[in-house]
């Protein structure tokens, strides 16, 4: 399927009427819109609760409002333009502002607004601030999604980052083969590149986002079986969307499909409170039963996916509740000082975000020798 046609204005979808292009206009001038030909194509447009329209068609809903821009603060992490970084080992590059297509719960979706510029267009000074830094293990390429670059300018992003000693892993983080497998499938060159720098010791991980499996297409199955063969290894991250994937069985099959293909499920993210997303944010205590439900029907290579809050204070995984409290864990923390300690919370079922629960009932640090404060 050569020849993706991307879509950037809502009168180029036929299959929206006059009144509902009318309607939706008014998110768009607010909130970007881009999608493409085959992703189109896999929108049964008879059901207007379907999943994928959900993800990528804009909805009146947007315009509720409610959450910020930057809802895990990530400004604070800017160490220069175009990279953050948050946690000790791990530095982020903003490598491009535009996407396959873009999906309407985005937590970044301030980089599609005009006037805001976050993106490293010339990667120079990020490269000189990761070589600097000799505990960054893990260079994570983002956006935007990297892979809407061409091949050669992505190579020359990851083999400077390659002549970096102290860098291991290299991840790309992309939603492409859900959103144009072709890109992959198409691009020889791609897949040689990732040979190149994918290497047995110093791997590259692509770090996929697939949200329902009916992205799971027969070409976006050949785009995985394709970036396997070249040497990377591929986890799949996608949040939890209401009306998407926030049921059991609709998870669960997600789980075992990824696994069955060779996709390691990542991690489950709790949709963060960015504007225009309130209607896709499902309360962390509902978001945790379903997320137990569901991998309590899959094999243990399909329950591997953790439930988390991307949180301006670090990465807080969601690990248990009774009817009376909820308990969080940092998997990964902004203060190494506050990694995997354990804060257990009376319950609040309205609760969407971690900043909604009030102070913790008891807190369990293991970097204070084991005393609870």
């Amino acid at each position: 399927m050569k020849g993706i046609k991307y879509l950037t204005k809502l009168d180029q979808i036929d299959e929206l009427s006059d009144e509902e292009r009318s309607t939706l206009k008014k998110v768009t001038k607010k909130f970007a819109f881009r999608t493409n030909d085959y992703y189109r194509s896999l929108i049964d447009w008879d059901d207007p609760d379907d999943p994928i329209r959900r993800i990528v068609i804009p909805n009146i809903w947007e315009l509720e409002e409610w959450g910020g821009l930057d809802a895990s603060s990530e400004s604070i992490y800017t160490a220069i333009p175009g990279l953050q970084h948050k946690y000790e080992r791990t530095a982020l590059l903003l490598v491009t502002d535009v996407c396959g297509g873009y999906c309407r719960f985005c937590f970044r979706k301030r980089l599609f607004i005009n006037g805001r510029d976050e993106i490293a267009r010339d990667v120079t000074e990020g490269i000189r601030y990761i070589r600097k830094h000799e505990k960054i293990t893990n260079v994570l390429l983002s956006g935007g999604d990297p892979l809407m670059l061409s091949t050669g300018k992505l190579e020359r992003i990851i083999s400077q980052i390659r002549e970096i000693e102290h860098v291991q892993i290299i991840r790309i983080g992309t939603k492409m083969p859900a959103f144009n497998p072709y890109r992959i499938i198409d691009d020889p060159s791609l897949l040689e590149m990732i040979r190149r720098y994918s290497t047995d010791q110093k791997r590259i991980y692509v770090m996929v986002q697939f949200n329902h499996p009916n992205e799971l297409t027969d070409a976006a199955i050949e785009a995985i079986r394709l970036l396997i063969k070249a040497g990377a290894i591929i986890a799949n991250q996608t949040p939890m969307i209401r009306g998407v994937n926030d049921d059991p069985k609709t998870l669960s099959a997600l789980f075992k499909k990824l696994s069955f293909i060779g996709v390691v499920p990542y991690y489950v993210f709790q949709c963060r409170p960015t504007a225009g997303n309130r209607a896709f944010v499902a309360p962390v205590e509902e978001t945790y039963e379903i997320f137990q439900r569901a991998q309590m029907d899959c094999s243990g290579l399909a329950k591997r996916a953790r439930l988390v809050m991307s949180h301006s204070t670090g990465k807080i995984e969601v690990v248990g509740k009774t009817d009376a409290h909820t308990f969080f864990r940092y998997h990964r923390a902004a203060d190494p000082e506050q990694i995997a300690d354990f804060l257990i919370f009376k319950s609040n079922p309205d609760a969407c975000w971690f900043d909604d629960y009030d102070e913790p009932v008891t807190e369990y640090s293991i970097s204070s020798n084991g005393d609870s404060h």
